[in-house]
């Protein structure tokens, strides 16, 4: 991920009208021994598990082969051969995007039977140069690979999707021939026109939504969209834990005073440091208590204050099971999680001084140690929200 930059990336999906399973797959990977990002989004022929199953084992394998540096057109070849024959002999397929996005700055579209991808650039459609390049084999003649190649600029945009987005409102009076590239072009560009900064959540669903619409909220086939996002990184800080040395607390202080993003504490021990050495108060704030959690407090300087391990034992849980359509309240753990999803570049200071309150036998094990905890919401951050998160124990 370069440091000009943040890369957003959000999805999202409906199942064809009637079916409970969903024939579009989106994978993503992180190899961050090489500074690459691997997005794959795959459509299996037809709907329901039939099209999920097709649609999984074409992600899954895109996904692999990319991440072993692959030439496209071989990969692409050793898909087809894979995918099951229909009962009349005809092969079956899935149609595929990878998207490979570089630290070094560079972007590669790879596509094959999709839509085309949008790119905006300053607000405006932009068409880098596009190359085709025939899929290996004698069994895929006719078949072509369309690859093309840019380096991002910020406020780049990549709008990727399934033919149900393309071929919403198909035979209507409106798109007699569906909605078609050209007019989501233009429905995204007033959409940026009117909010520079939409985020990759905001405009993707926008886009779905409207793919409905077309279809008078029947979707004829399964649609997904997605938007990848580069934009001005934003950071914060969590704060856990007092310094293991108590002679380091006034250096610990000062070191979160002067950053200049936005912070919150988890933990009332290292709130009380942090308040003493700043001669600032801690107000309590019952109205956001948890029955099963301490409540929250508020400090001058920072977002909120939390209870440590339990709340953020509950951050953990949450964000396992995040999507980004889920309502979140305002109870101490979801607001953690609107912080932490709000934000790009997260700094973690975590805190080794032992707090004897939890080191009681009963207690469950994950509820011990904070650094595990911390470093599964690390994990969490980095693999499924594309967070660049830097730890440190002090």
């Amino acid at each position: 991920m370069s440091d000009d930059y943040h890369i957003e990336v959000d999805l999202h999906q409906l199942n064809r009208h009637g079916q409970v399973v969903c024939g579009d797959v989106f994978h993503s990977k992180q190899i961050r021994a090489e500074g690459r990002s691997i997005l794959v989004l795959s459509d299996g022929i037809g709907h329901g598990v039939k099209a999920n199953v097709l649609a999984t084992l074409t992600a899954s394998m895109a996904l692999n082969y990319a991440s072993f540096h692959t030439k496209p057109e071989v990969a692409a070849n050793i898909f087809m051969r894979a995918l099951p024959k229909s009962i009349d002999g005809k092969e079956s397929y899935a149609t595929f995007t990878i998207i490979e996005i570089e630290d070094t700055g560079m972007v590669r579209i790879i596509n094959y039977d999709n839509p085309r991808s949008i790119l905006f650039r300053k607000g405006q459609m932009f068409n880098p140069k596009e190359i085709e390049i025939p899929i290996r084999g004698d069994e895929n003649a006719g078949k072509i690979l369309r690859i093309r190649e840019f380096t991002p600029l910020l406020e780049d945009r990549i709008i990727f999707m399934t033919d149900g987005i393309t071929q919403s409102g198909l035979g209507s009076s409106r798109f007699p021939t569906g909605w078609g590239l050209n007019d989501i072009v233009r429905f995204a560009e007033n959409q940026i026109a009117r909010d520079y900064e939409i985020s990759a959540t905001k405009l993707s669903r926008k886009i779905l939504n409207q793919a409905s619409m077309n279809d008078s909220f029947e979707i004829r086939d399964d649609a997904s969209c997605g938007v990848i996002y580069f934009r001005q990184p934003r950071e914060f800080m969590l704060i856990t834990g007092p310094p293991f040395y108590k002679i380091k607390d006034v250096d610990f202080v000062k070191r979160i005073k002067d950053f200049p993003g936005k912070k919150i504490i988890c933990g009332g021990t290292t709130a009380e440091i942090i308040a003493r050495e700043l001669n600032i108060d801690i107000n309590i704030q019952h109205r956001f208590s948890e029955k099963s959690l301490p409540p929250a407090a508020k400090m001058e300087g920072f977002e909120i204050v939390t209870e440590g391990i339990l709340t953020l034992g509950r951050v953990e849980e949450i964000l396992e099971n995040y999507n980004s359509d889920m309502r979140l309240g305002d109870s101490p753990p979801e607001e953690v999680v609107k912080l932490l999803t709000q934000h790009d570049i997260i700094h973690i200071i975590v805190g080794t001084r032992i707090n004897w309150a939890h080191q009681d036998p009963d207690q469950p094990i994950e509820l011990e140690i904070r650094k595990f905890v911390v470093k599964r919401i690390v994990r969490l951050l980095e693999a499924r929200f594309f967070k660049k998160v830097t730890v440190e124990l002090v």
